[in-house]
Formats: C-alpha cells, structure tokens, sequence
C-alpha cells in the first residue's frame, strides 16, 4: 500500500510515526508547509519527504492532516489531481464528508476522528465513509490506523460525539492526573512520585474497564468498602458537581465540533 500524508504536526505526526514502524517506509511520503519541519520528521522516520501537496497525491491512501479552516486553500490546490483510484482520509474535526465533497467533488473520503494517544500507539479512532469506499480499501485504511491504537467505524451522526468524548478527552483526563497529583502534593507526597502515582492509577483504571467489561460503577462500587476513605472521597467528589462538570465539558467540545463542520 503506497502512504501519504499532507502536514506532520502534532496529530499527522503521530499517525505516521506509528505507520512508519509498521509499514515500508519506502511506500510512505510526506509532506509540509513547513518544509524544515517536513524534512526533519522525513529523516526521523525514514520516509521520504516531497515538496509540494501535488507530489503527495501519488498514493492510494492519502492522509489529509490539515485543520479546518485550511481546507480550502488545500483543496484549491490540489483537488483537480486527485486520483480516481485513491482514497483522502480528513482528519479536519467537525468537517463531514459532504462538506469534504463540495471542495473536491471527484475525490473519494474517509472521515477519520483520532486522538493524542497516537503518540504512543494508544489512540481510540473513529472512521466512517459513504458507499464509494469499497470494503476493501476501508479494511485497508482500519489495517493502516490500527498501527497507532484501536480503530471503530461509526456511523457519522456520530462523529461530533467522538470528538468530543475521545478527541477531546485525553485534555480533560490529563486535567484530572494533574490534580491529582497535586492533591498528592498537598498531602505530603514528592512531586515526581505524584505524578507517576496518578497516571499509572488512571492508566490501570482504565485497562481494568476494557479488560473485563465490568460496568465502571461496579468497579467503583467494589473499591468503596463501608465507613472508608474511597467513599468519603467519592462523596466530595458529587458534593462538588464532579459527574456534571465532565458531562457539560463533552457537551460543549461536542457543540464546538458542529459548529466547525458548518
């Protein structure tokens, strides 16, 4: 499978570093408007970087890491070369296929919907196309995301929600390891150690809920014995809106994602 990918900064970036331990670097290019940038992630990684979006276009799966307020000038550009047999995958938040359609009419899409956790090969993906994609090519492109974490395809109603609740998420988690640790801190606790107790306690968490598919509150339920400390904590943790204030977070990045796509 030939690779390519439009723009290598933070979310582009971890895609394709993950893609490029995992696939012939030699099928993969790159490329940037910032071409130190460009070049630099290129000799990292060992593919090859190209000068122009045009150049990237020479791919079946072509990966489009640009924000949403760039697409157009992108597609000014390049959306009369796109090949007939090639497959833009957008990871622009908020921006639906239609919308993607509209700036390149003879393109073919893949909406995609990634987090940061990509960097370490974490990520939870979400993907959804139109009936133009053939089962084969979004295999491939599920085959191509699923070397950075876990790939889903949704339905694209959904595709707001995910943006929120994953896209999103990992700022509103890494909001809670820091104060945690800094409760930590503040009861008595160095704060390097803090941290590292945090995030492992996160981290572990969140493995015990995927690995055994035990609901989240009876895994709560089971660390809060009678008249203890976890429950006393749980406790303060209502007193003070905690369930609400999670909830209005992902309804406001939902609300911000909308109004992206419009």
């Amino acid at each position: 499978m030939t690779i390519s990918c439009i723009g290598t900064g933070a979310m582009g970036g971890a895609i394709m570093r993950a893609v490029c331990k995992k696939f012939d670097v030699k099928q993969i290019k790159v490329t940037d408007k910032n071409a130190e940038m460009g070049k630099k992630f290129a000799k990292e990684n060992g593919c090859t970087f190209v000068a122009t979006n045009k150049e990237a276009l020479a791919a079946k799966y072509i990966f489009l890491a640009v924000k949403p307020q760039f697409l157009s000038d992108v597609f000014d550009e390049i959306k009369d070369d796109i090949g007939a047999e090639s497959v833009v995958i957008s990871m622009a938040a908020g921006v639906k296929i239609e919308k993607l359609q509209s700036f390149a009419p003879h393109a073919r899409f893949v909406r995609m919907m990634p987090n940061v956790c990509a960097q370490i090969g974490e990520a939870m993906t979400a993907i959804t196309c139109k009936e133009d994609i053939t089962e084969q090519e979004l295999s491939h492109v599920k085959e191509i995301l699923e070397s950075a974490g876990k790939v889903e395809e949704v339905p694209e109603k959904l595709m707001d929600c995910v943006t929120a609740v994953s896209g999103s998420g990992p700022a509103f988690v890494f909001m809670f390891i820091e104060a945690l640790a800094d409760a930590a801190v503040r009861c008595g606790m160095p704060r390097v150690q803090a941290y590292t107790y945090a995030a492992q306690t996160v981290y572990g968490s969140a493995g015990m809920v995927l690995q055994s598919g035990t609901h989240p509150a009876v895994l709560k339920d089971m660390v809060c014995s009678p008249a203890g400390t976890t429950i006393e904590g749980v406790a303060a943790l209502e007193k003070n809106n905690f369930r609400n204030a999670v909830i209005e977070a992902v309804s406001a990045a939902n609300s911000r994602s909308i109004e992206l796509g419009k």
